[in-house]
C-alpha cells in the first residue's frame, strides 16, 4: 500500500467538513503519546507559550533525577536515554529559542548530575554535540537574542 504524499492529503483536508476535522484530529491523538503531546501544545502555547518549554524540562529533570550513574556504562546509556527523549520533544515546537533553552538545560544537568566526570568518550562526544547544536540555532536568532543565548552558551563548561 502506497502512503499518499502530503501535498494530496492536504488537498483531501479541504473537503472534510468541520465535524469530520474534529473526529480526525481525536483519532490522530489517540494513536500515540506524540501526537497527543504536539496537540495538547498547539492548543495551549497560545495561552501560555512557556508552557512547552517547563513541561518539557520538568520530564528531563525527573529523567536526570532517577538515572543510574554508578559507573560509566549506565551513566552513558542513560545521558544517551534522556538526550533521546530531548530529541522527541524538539520536534514538537519550531521555537528556536525553545530550543536552545533546553539544550542548554540538558547540558548543564549533565555537568550538574556529574556525567561529564566520567570522561567518557561518547558522554564527551554527546555533549560536544549538543553545544554545536545550540550554537548552530543561535546563529539563527535576530542579534539581539543571540548576544542573550551566546553567553548562555559560553557559560557551559568545556570537555577535553
Amino acid at each position: 500500500m502506497k502512503i499518499a504524499s502530503l501535498a494530496e492529503i492536504k488537498k483531501e483536508l479541504k473537503y472534510l467538513n468541520e465535524k469530520e476535522l474534529h473526529d480526525l484530529i481525536v483519532d490522530l491523538s489517540k494513536f500515540s503519546t506524540d501526537n497527543k503531546a504536539y496537540l495538547f501544545f498547539k492548543l495551549f502555547e497560545k495561552e501560555n507559550p512557556r508552557i512547552f518549554v517547563e513541561m518539557v524540562k520538568e520530564e528531563l529533570e525527573t529523567e536526570f533525577q532517577k538515572a543510574n550513574t554508578r559507573n560509566y556504562h549506565f551513566a552513558k546509556k542513560s545521558a544517551q536515554l534522556i538526550r533521546r527523549k530531548l530529541n522527541k520533544n524538539l520536534k514538537v515546537s519550531k521555537d528556536k529559542t525553545a530550543h536552545i533553552e533546553l539544550i542548554i538545560f540538558f547540558c548543564q544537568n549533565l555537568k550538574d548530575y556529574g556525567y561529564l566526570q566520567f570522561n567518557h568518550p561518547v558522554i564527551s562526544n554527546l555533549y560536544q554535540v549538543q553545544v554545536g547544536k545550540a550554537l548552530k540555532l543561535v546563529e539563527k536568532l535576530h542579534e539581539d537574542l543571540q548576544y542573550d543565548y551566546l553567553q548562555l552558551v559560553e557559560e557551559l563548561p568545556e570537555v577535553r
